[in-house]
């Protein structure tokens, strides 16, 4: 699955990011729209991490579904 793919779907998808990264909020979701800097952004701000972890966990994430 590519990230076109998640964006077109996001509303399906955001019980799956939220059950990968639970600091995220519903409100986060909506603001995150399916854009994938938007939600390395998040993941940054909420768990503390550089830019490229959280690139890294969201790729992972990408492969896994």
């Amino acid at each position: 699955m590519n990230w076109d793919q998640i964006e077109g779907q996001w509303k399906q998808f955001t019980g799956k990011v939220q059950a990968e990264w639970g600091k995220l909020t519903d409100r986060d979701l909506d603001v995150i729209d399916g854009n994938r800097q938007q939600l390395i952004g998040l993941i940054q701000e909420r768990y503390g991490v550089a830019k490229e972890d959280a690139e890294r966990q969201v790729d992972r994430w990408l492969n896994r579904h």
